[in-house]
């Protein structure tokens, strides 16, 4: 699996182009280039075929194509700018310049694909002008419809392999268009023999199916725009994964956002609350290289909870460490309490305290064991207080 970093730039290379995954943007580039130069020949023998052949299916075919076109200018845009690493100013990276390309691509798609249905649908109101179609129209249709089915079974291929995105909506958009061209081919070779109306029909249907990719398109883009969480599935395995690891006794508070083919997550888990503030780290960076080398996920931000926040009462009323040693020191009557360690745990809103006495006998630790229980038990800030002595003498 592969693993996520975020370095950003250095100064001197803010302005030079490299891209975190090289062999990905490579793969993208190619078979974008190679689409262009096929949806470049189609719309030309579609639009012209369709217009010397009097088709307004071929026609609208040809114009699906041209879209077809200008989105492959748009995805080499998107797949260059959002190849960039991470800098100052989007930390996170560029991945979501596919995601406002995908939304742009399928905006225009929707809106082509009505101006089609709405110019067949006003054509049909006229049957005068109806004509039949040149059979030229028929080859012209079967061959684009051969080129585009190939050429979506390339990009999908590309995209699963690279895992991107804008590549697969790229390639399901090629798909689309084999659909539209079978459908023209209906729609051709009914005209051709005598239900001249059908090519119109044809022209119709092809602009509603354009209307219906582009709406989705723009939907799925829109919804990691604002944020929209992982699959429940997916959720799930993320979770798993967290529970698994070492050390974690719990976990609350998951959180996932889309992120282009990637995800950003937010946990809180649940750790021992007595143990040390670097283990409570360690865990968390287990816990978190943990999701990056299991799931498809951008960044993993854990945060380390000694309860669960959800369940125990809130400790951001209980006092700082300062006021604590001073309330402390006063309830004993020690001045010289704070020259010895003392750790304080903030645990369902109280506060258990454990003093490491340094210079003290065993039977003066006792004796300050039971007046720390006999101070705690009317004490509205701390719960325990436990004495810890490290000399052993008598």
């Amino acid at each position: 699996m592969k693993k996520h970093t975020h370095q950003l730039q250095s100064q001197p290379n803010i302005g030079v182009f490299e891209p975190v995954h090289p062999e990905r943007f490579a793969a993208a580039q190619k078979s974008t280039w190679v689409s262009i130069v096929i949806n470049l020949f189609l719309t030309f023998f579609q639009v012209v075929g369709g217009f010397f052949a009097h088709s307004q299916a071929l026609m609208a075919d040809g114009l699906h194509s041209l879209s077809d076109l200008l989105s492959d200018m748009l995805v080499l845009f998107a797949n260059r700018h959002g190849n960039r690493r991470a800098d100052a100013d989007h930390p996170y990276g560029h991945a979501r310049v596919e995601t406002a390309a995908t939304l742009i691509l399928g905006a225009l798609l929707a809106g082509l694909g009505v101006v089609l249905l709405v110019a067949a649908a006003m054509r049909l109101q006229h049957p005068e002008v109806m004509q039949a179609v040149n059979p030229a129209a028929l080859i012209i249709a079967v061959f684009a419809l051969l080129a585009k089915e190939g050429l979506f079974r390339y990009m999908l291929a590309v995209a699963k392999r690279v895992r991107s995105q804008m590549l697969v909506a790229n390639a399901w958009h090629a798909r689309s268009d084999a659909a539209s061209s079978l459908v023209v081919i209906v729609g051709v070779a009914g005209n051709l023999l005598g239900f001249t109306f059908l090519d119109l029909v044809a022209a119709a249907v092809v602009g509603v199916m354009i209307a219906h990719m582009g709406g989705k398109l723009a939907f799925e883009a829109m919804e990691e725009l604002i944020d929209t969480g992982l699959e429940a599935e997916q959720v799930e395995a993320i979770r798993q994964t967290l529970l698994n690891t070492h050390g974690v006794r719990g976990l609350h508070e998951l959180r996932t956002r889309k992120m282009a083919d990637n995800a950003l997550v937010d946990a809180h888990v649940i750790v021992d609350p007595k143990i040390s503030v670097s283990e409570g780290h360690f865990i968390a960076e287990s816990a978190r290289n943990a999701v990056l080398n299991k799931h498809y996920v951008l960044d993993v931000m854990v945060h380390i909870d000694p309860e669960d926040d959800l369940q125990a009462k809130p400790n951001a009323h209980l006092p700082s460490r300062p006021a604590l040693l001073a309330h402390l020191a006063e309830r004993l009557g020690d001045s010289n309490l704070q020259d010895n360690r003392v750790v304080f745990h903030y645990l369902d809103g109280k506060v258990d305290a454990e003093i490491y006495l340094t210079k003290a006998t065993l039977q003066q630790a006792e004796a300050m064991q039971a007046h720390c229980d006999e101070q705690v038990r009317n004490d509205a800030v701390f719960r325990t207080i436990h004495v810890h002595c490290k000399s052993a003498q008598k």
